[in-house]
């Protein structure tokens, strides 16, 4: 078995149909329309779950009858992995199995999975490690910068923004798409100003944001399609209002929770299990500070120093604000040396 482009083949004899190459995997129609004049001689039925390319499909064949031969519509079996549509078709010319990754992006498999938004939530896993922290005094948020050359200029990651006065939020994942996410927060949270004269409550931000999210596809009658895909990327938003200080954590199917402490991206799952260890109600935002910083110390590849690290907080008294590179150098300094 051998996988080209995205194909699986497996030829039962030496006359082979013609090769992958000639099709687009983002035609799925085309192999249909070839072969479907053909008359099939074998019927599968699979025994195991079929992954690919990780993994062999595991099928048993079995001679189809003279009748069963010429029924136009058993020269093909379908099932569906976690990696797309699987196809086989049976000719006498040989037999393929395609793999067509899943393109319907509104559409439930029959297990009720929406697999690109699945698909998803992986591009956060790769993104660089962001964690907040929120205390009864405000919120800390922190995120890892990485920086891919020495020539790159620090102060142009921006991976900790600003979307109001009183909220702010940090990201992982597909930066560019958490621009129109944030640009999109920040239009509303103004639009409620001007039109109520009072800041938008950071749970409501986070509301207009999810709704966004939601927004992609081929869209409804009426309905303005945003992305022609699920948003990449996912947001620690954080803020303080009425209700005081708040930690929000959005993710690309348009779902949020309320936080004490959270962390994403792709140290997420040991900074978690660091939070769940360290994190309690009574802490100060220094405190809150430290602990941010020592969970980014322990996921990161490269050594922590104030230029690959980034602090932001949310108070009352001063609203949200990005720390400096003074306040950095002097926050990393209070680190333990282990």
């Amino acid at each position: 078995m051998e996988v080209q482009r995205g194909y699986l083949r497996i030829p039962i004899n030496h006359r082979l149909l013609p090769q992958p190459s000639q099709f687009s995997p983002s035609l799925a129609p085309t192999p249909v329309l070839l072969l479907f004049g053909a008359t099939p001689i074998f019927h599968v039925d699979f025994t195991s779950t079929v992954h690919p390319p990780h993994t062999q499909p595991s099928a048993r064949f079995a001679a189809l009858s003279s009748s069963q031969r010429h029924n136009k519509t058993a020269n093909m079996f379908m099932a569906r992995s976690e990696y797309g549509m699987l196809t086989l078709y049976f000719t006498r010319l040989g037999t393929w199995l395609i793999c067509v990754p899943d393109r319907g992006i509104n559409t439930f498999s029959p297990e009720g999975r929406l697999f690109q938004v699945e698909y998803s939530l992986e591009a956060i896993k790769l993104g660089s490690t962001a964690i907040g922290v929120a205390t009864s005094e405000g919120v800390i948020l922190g995120v890892e910068k990485r920086v891919t050359s020495t020539l790159l200029e620090t102060s142009s990651v921006e991976k900790i923004v600003e979307i109001d006065r009183h909220i702010g939020c940090a990201m992982s994942g597909l930066q560019a798409d958490a621009r129109s996410m944030v640009e999109h927060a920040r239009v509303e949270c103004q639009s409620h100003a001007f039109n109520y004269n009072e800041p938008l409550r950071v749970e409501s931000c986070t509301q207009a944001i999810c709704d966004l999210a939601l927004r992609f596809g081929e869209g409804a009658d009426g309905e303005e399609t945003i992305m022609s895909r699920p948003f990449g990327v996912a947001l620690l938003i954080a803020g303080f209002d009425e209700d005081g200080p708040q930690l929000f954590h959005a993710e690309p199917s348009g779902t949020f929770y309320r936080y004490d402490a959270k962390a994403i991206g792709s140290g997420s799952e040991g900074a978690q299990a660091e939070l769940q260890n360290e994190y309690h109600k009574s802490l100060t935002l220094t405190d809150a500070e430290t602990l941010v910083l020592k969970t980014l110390k322990q996921v990161m590849e490269e050594k922590l120093d104030a230029k690959n690290v980034q602090l932001a907080s949310v108070t009352r008294e001063k609203g949200f604000r990005i720390y400096t590179d003074e306040e950095m150098a002097t926050v990393v300094e209070r680190l333990p040396a282990n």
